[in-house]
């Protein structure tokens, strides 16, 4: 899709600037309420932050990301089945003093947790602690959850009881990755939000990649609903401005970009930090280093790499026949050149995976430095979509960093826009 969908003197329609997944939901909830409406995004495609590129045969998402199916707003807007999922192993393989551990889901995998109960991952201790853990991320909805008293995620994990060795070699490499923050200065509901959705769905992979995700919703836009490149420079209560001089009117526009750009276009919202990450992708000819559907966590704490996986054992479709996929996650950022800090990388995964690791392939770096809103307490809850005088902002940086909230909170905001020009 390309191209405006009215010409630029037309004041009917609802402009969105940005075609992430936020905008995206919002504008599927002004189709419902048929709405007329336009999306401006700067990018050659819809996604935002959750886009595949392929290449050589190889399906590279943006930085490694995964899917929560117990995600309630994904389960209400998103079509599972033609998604393709694979499924992960509830679990999780961690690297430590030379060797790796697994670390299973007592209640997903009960055989297989019974062989890992001796690991040095944590203590009898820390293993029946986790069902206590369980226990309170099950307790109510997951929408109170969030509206529980917080603190850090590694407070919180202390006044639970865990041990030392079980939040470094653990919770730090594994809710580390998923929020960016190996230090676990984030929300203590983040912890038992996240916990919920991996206890009562599943860790997935779409089949065609994580971009497929956005890439469904934009498909059930109207034709010529989108168009790309078209950076926004501006805006104001009824127009947006674009870089190249281009003025449009509008009825209301919503913001829903990242939260630095929307910080950009919108100087009276609150600074949006973000933490910074790297994803590397290698590709291997022949066999997998491992052959677990699972993560790989460096309980070591060793830079540079912070996890790794294999997505193509996950999803075949994630490499070429006869070929897998290495993802390997950093955080923080570097200033070495991809093929130097490749290097370092390809070093240490040869500790870990033999002298074949030589033959791999680098094949991209990518450089994420807004990779997630910072969500440290004290947080509030979910920010006002509606600003003022027909001007609207949505992300996941209004709510919490994950595709629900920006699922959830573009919704949100085609609800208020609607309410507004009705």
């Amino acid at each position: 899709m390309s191209g405006p969908i009215n010409a630029s003197h037309q004041t009917d329609r609802v402009l969105i600037v940005g075609a992430g997944l936020a905008g995206l939901a919002c504008a599927l909830t002004l189709k419902s309420g048929s709405i007329p409406f336009e999306i401006l995004e700067a990018s050659d495609g819809p996604g935002g932050r959750v886009r595949t590129d392929k290449l050589d045969g190889y399906l590279l998402d943006r930085g490694f990301q995964v899917y929560l199916t117990a995600y309630p707003e994904g389960q209400r807007v998103l079509d599972y089945e033609a998604l393709d999922f694979h499924r992960f192993a509830p679990g999780a393989l961690v690297r430590y003093s030379g060797k790796f551990h697994k670390a299973m889901d007592p209640w997903r995998e009960p055989f297989a947790a019974l062989s890992s109960i001796l690991s040095p991952v944590g203590s009898m201790a820390d293993k029946l602690l986790v069902a206590r853990l369980r226990a309170s991320a099950m307790a109510g909805t997951p929408e109170q959850l969030l509206l529980r008293p917080e603190k850090t995620t590694m407070q919180a994990l202390l006044d639970f009881g865990f041990s030392q060795n079980i939040i470094t070699r653990f919770f730090q490499p594994f809710f580390g990755a998923i929020m960016f923050d190996s230090q676990l200065r984030v929300s203590s509901r983040m912890l038992e939000y996240v916990f919920r959705m991996m206890a009562t769905g599943d860790t997935v992979l779409p089949g065609e990649g994580m971009g497929a995700i956005p890439a469904q919703l934009a498909a059930r836009l109207p034709a010529d609903s989108i168009r790309y490149g078209a950076r926004v420079e501006a805006v104001s209560e009824s127009s947006v401005t674009l870089e190249s001089g281009e003025v449009l009117q509008a009825r209301a526009v919503v913001v829903a970009t990242e939260g630095p750009e929307a910080v950009r276009l919108l100087p009276r919202l609150p600074q949006v930090r973000c933490r910074k990450a790297m994803t590397a992708y290698f590709g291997i000819e022949g066999p997998p280093p491992v052959d677990d559907p699972m993560v790989i966590l460096n309980g070591n704490v060793q830079w540079p790499i912070h996890s790794c996986c294999v997505p193509s054992v996950v999803c075949p479709n994630y490499a070429p026949e006869g070929h897998h996929l290495m993802s390997v996650t950093l955080l923080g950022e570097s200033q070495q050149e991809d093929a130097q800090l490749a290097g370092v990388l390809g070093s240490q995964l040869g500790r870990w995976f033999g002298d074949g690791v030589k033959r791999w392939k680098f094949l991209r770096l990518y450089r994420l430095p807004h990779a997630h809103p910072v969500n440290a307490p004290p947080t509030v809850e979910e920010r006002p979509v509606e600003l003022e005088n027909g001007v609207f902002v949505c992300g996941d940086h209004r709510f919490f960093p994950s595709i629900q909230a920006a699922l959830e909170n573009g919704r949100h905001a085609g609800e208020a826009v609607a309410n507004h020009v009705l």
